[in-house]
This record gives C-alpha cells, sequence and structure tokens, in this order.
C-alpha cells in the first residue's frame, strides 16, 4: 500500500508516492535522483545521509519519508545557488581547506557546519567539534574540517564583492 505525500523540497514544492517503509534517504534518491544524502551505517551514527526538515538535521536513513508530508527538506544539493552555480561559503572553505578526502561524508558534514554556522556565526574551536561530533569522517580529516568550518565563518562574515 503506498501514499502520496507533498513537500518542499530545496525550495521546490513536490510530491512522492511511497510505501510506510521507505526512508528519506530512499525518497530522495528514487524520486528525486539527489544523491547527496548517503545511507552508510543504516543506523543514523555516521552522518553521511544527513537532511534538514523544518531547519533541524536528521538522520535521513532513519527518517521515515512519511515524516516529510507537508514539511520543507533541504538537501546539500540546496547549497549551491542554482542561478549562478556559485557554491556557497562553506563549500568553497570546505574545498580551499581541502576537508575530505574521499568525499563520502562531506554532504553531512556540509550540512551540519551550514547549521552551526547560522545558529553560531562565529563559532570557537570546542562548538564547531561538539556540533559536528554526530558526523563521521572515515579517512580521519578532522583537522581539515574544523578549519574549513572557521574559515566559513570568516568567509560569511566578510563576503567578496560580487
Amino acid at each position: 500500500m503506498s501514499r502520496t505525500i507533498s513537500f518542499i523540497l530545496n525550495g521546490e514544492q513536490v510530491s512522492a508516492d511511497i510505501k510506510p517503509h521507505h526512508n528519506l534517504v530512499e525518497v530522495l534518491q528514487r524520486e528525486f535522483n539527489l544523491m547527496g544524502a548517503r545511507e552508510s551505517c543504516g543506523q543514523g551514527m555516521c552522518g553521511c545521509c544527513t537532511v534538514l526538515v523544518n531547519g533541524a538535521a536528521v538522520s535521513g536513513c532513519l527518517y521515515l519519508a512519511a515524516f516529510v508530508d507537508g514539511a520543507q527538506v533541504e538537501t546539500v544539493e540546496s547549497l549551491a545557488d542554482e542561478r549562478t552555480q556559485a557554491l556557497s561559503p562553506v563549500q568553497e572553505a570546505f574545498i580551499e581547506a581541502g576537508a575530505f578526502q574521499c568525499g563520502y561524508c562531506t554532504p553531512g558534514f556540509l550540512l551540519m557546519a551550514t547549521q552551526l554556522l547560522d545558529a553560531h556565526p562565529d563559532p570557537d574551536e570546542d562548538q564547531i567539534r561538539h556540533y559536528l561530533s554526530g558526523n563521521l569522517c572515515r579517512c580521519g580529516a578532522y583537522p581539515e574540517i574544523v578549519d574549513a568550518v572557521k574559515l566559513a565563518a570568516r568567509k560569511r562574515k566578510n563576503p567578496r564583492p560580487s
């Protein structure tokens, strides 16, 4: 038995036919071809499947798709400016700081860093480490990730002129 849900996905009203057991990552990948949120551990422990639902980070591998009916959903694909293809300051900072190796965990870190900087525009290192503690990088790029968040905070405070 399936049902139709409607929600706002990266600023656009969408709908999808889902089954009761479908998780959010499955629906994002199958219905909308959005591959940024990735199921890795399947237990909500690694952060690779991070998605923002009504502004709050959730583990998309555990979050039932039915729960987003009527909600606002943001994925890592929403960070870049679709019109200009310009990267967000957080994305730029991750590139400049070399804050990834294989890149598998990067979308989750990007969303969490964005959410952190929205809440705390000038976080100290302890705040950064605490906020990102639910995201795992199997390659061990943690020092570069912390540096990237600090750089992103500076970039957001002093954006380049357009």
